[in-house]
């Protein structure tokens, strides 16, 4: 489609948008801002969805055994390989070869929080948390192995049980 519009017609239609832009503009920025009190308040006004995919944990028992068989599903799964599983073939008791894990590693970096590692495991050995606090400096740090850690301390209370109930907690509105 051709533009017929004059030199002038032209030059109108752009300020006509400038201003429309600048109105936009000028009622946002006369609009109160209601800002939440994060770092300082986030343990009474934090609210965290039970189905928010925060970090992939591995439940270990008391005794610090864990339910992986290392039949590596969950790294199969995974579509951009942030788990790696390191098993070995070992003979138990009664003579048979079982495979054991030896390590489990899972990169939090790259994880893409689909849960199809969750979803496929057989075991229920691994599961998401709701802990969203994993913020570093050094990308090394977020490759957890599982398997090595015995338990897992959230960096929120009441974080795993579904988060914190929904209150209104410090606001800082002009009013």
């Amino acid at each position: 489609m051709e533009n017929n519009k004059s030199y002038f017609g032209e030059a109108a239609e752009g300020i006509k948008s400038l201003f429309t832009g600048m109105r936009v503009t000028m009622k946002e920025y006369f609009t109160p801002k209601v800002t939440e009190q994060y770092p300082e308040n986030r343990k009474t006004t934090l609210h965290v969805s039970a189905r928010h995919r925060g970090r992939l944990v591995m439940p270990h028992a008391a005794d610090g055994s864990h339910k992986c068989i290392a039949c590596t599903l969950c790294e199969k799964a995974c579509p951009n390989g942030t788990i790696r599983i390191s098993s070995e073939m070992r003979e138990t008791e009664d003579g048979k070869k079982k495979r054991f894990l030896t390590d489990y590693s899972y990169d939090l970096g790259d994880c893409m929080f689909c849960q199809l590692c969750v979803n496929v495991c057989p075991q229920d050995a691994i599961m998401f948390t709701n802990d969203f606090e994993n913020a570093t400096f050094e990308r090394e740090s977020l490759v957890l192995h599982l398997d090595k850690e015995l338990s897992y301390e959230p960096s929120l209370p009441g974080i795993i049980d579904g988060a914190n109930a929904i209150e209104t907690g410090t606001w800082n509105t002009k009013k």
